[in-house]
């Protein structure tokens, strides 16, 4: 493993950077936005602002990289994040907090495009999934370090939003110095969402579902923490378990999902969320049952992520793979952007705990409907299906489509093996 990391560690470096940079800025929007008197559904229109943005970008960037190349992307995107991120206290406006956000969610989609190209590029057939592995650690790591960060400074000075800039700027110093230029990204054009639908339905409604999830959990979990009269460092707590939960249940869900009806493990799993999720809202009164329901339904949506894109995989032939990859990240994107809306209206109206009753009754629409694709189509065996592997719902087509060549390779060569 190691040797595998010698040649990628600073973009693995200045990955965890941006993640403190860009987790540090999804907390501060929630903090900063109570103090200077948003409203929960304004918050909402700044949340979903970042993933109009990181649609876009995930569409415009790839032309970007063939015209003027990784470096000069790479350093124009996180500059003109660096400066967004600095622009927040500046304006206190919501329809100019918007703006920045979807600024910031376009440059964080293009970074994500260019750094995926090079560390795809740089790994083998062999090295692919674990490069790609310590690829989505270092993401997670970086999210839930940023939480820490945001306890050393006051959110109602500027302070914390010049140490996200500043994180932000340092990342590019170990890539740009460490790293070759390769080819232009090639992202393959996304399928139609009706074509999409038709080969895997329940991965199709399942991503737009799970995209809201994800979504109002990152947006709007720090909104419903100031809007209950959580401290700063609670706050951030209660995030950084959003995040954390992922990285103890990918593990035994991936293991899951290589042994048994995928269907069923999205099944149980958002189940698993919806309860959580009902706990959150039941037992709210209670600090400690709130960060663990935070921690199991965060721990939930990761897997549930990489979950959709396995078994779409198992219905598509390979050749469709790539273009399906795109189809799902778009779709998950169209859910991203809806999801806090929705939130954000619901704890307008019926107060702060609507958080969790939106974000429990997706996760119960995502079992429900599961259990309902299971009566329509026959499983399929599993010595036939794609292996599994760890995504990030943050990632962009280009690690999409990365790991799914892998999971189709791996599964091939395991088929092979047994062959033999």
């Amino acid at each position: 493993m190691i040797q595998v990391l010698s040649g990628v560690w600073a973009l693995l470096l200045g990955i965890v950077f941006i993640m403190l940079g860009n987790g540090m800025h999804f907390t501060l929007i929630g903090l900063r936005g109570d103090i200077e008197g948003f409203s929960a559904s304004e918050l909402a229109i700044v949340t979903s602002g970042y993933f109009i943005g990181f649609l876009s970008g995930a569409r415009l960037t790839p032309g970007m990289i063939r015209r003027v190349g990784h470096v000069r992307a790479f350093a124009a995107l996180g500059s003109l994040m660096s400066g967004g991120l600095i622009a927040f206290p500046l304006i206190a406006d919501p329809w100019a907090w918007t703006i920045l956000r979807i600024l910031i969610g376009f440059c964080m989609s293009g970074i994500y495009v260019t750094a995926e190209s090079w560390l795809n590029d740089a790994a083998t057939n062999e090295t692919r999934g674990k490069v790609l592995s310590a690829y989505m650690i270092a993401q997670t790591l970086g999210i839930i370090g940023a939480q820490g960060l945001l306890t050393l400074g006051d959110a109602g000075t500027s302070v914390l939003f010049i140490g996200a800039s500043i994180l932000v700027s340092i990342s590019l110093t170990p890539i740009l110095l460490s790293v070759t230029p390769v080819p232009a990204a090639e992202v393959a054009r996304p399928m139609p969402l009706r074509k999409l639908f038709v080969g895997s339905p329940l991965g199709t409604v399942g991503i737009f579902l799970l995209g809201s999830v994800y979504a109002t959990q990152s947006g709007m979990g720090a909104v419903f923490g100031t809007q209950i009269g959580m401290s700063t460092a609670q706050v951030a707590l209660f995030v950084a378990m959003l995040f954390g939960g992922a990285l103890v249940l990918q593990y035994p869900i991936g293991w899951l999902s290589d042994r048994m009806d995928r269907r069923k493990l999205i099944f149980g799993a958002a189940l698993l969320g919806a309860l959580a999720c009902a706990a959150g809202w039941m037992l709210g009164g209670d600090i400690g049952a709130l960060m663990a329901a935070a921690f199991v339904a965060g721990g939930t949506t990761t897997p549930l992520y990489a979950l959709f894109l396995a078994y779409t995989n198992d219905a598509l032939s390979p050749e469709d793979m790539p273009a399906a990859s795109g189809g799902l990240v778009f779709t998950f994107g169209l859910g991203a952007i809806v999801g806090p809306m929705a939130a954000g209206w619901a704890m307008q109206g019926a107060g702060p705990f609507a958080f969790w009753l939106v974000l429990g009754t997706t996760f119960a629409a995502i079992a429900l409907y599961a259990l309902y694709r299971m009566t329509q189509r026959e499983v399929t065996p599993v010595e036939e299906t794609e292996s599994y592997l760890g995504v990030l719902p943050s990632a962009s087509p280009v690690a999409v489509e990365a790991a799914g060549a892998w999971s189709a390779e791996q599964a091939e060569a395991e088929r092979e093996e047994d062959a033999t």
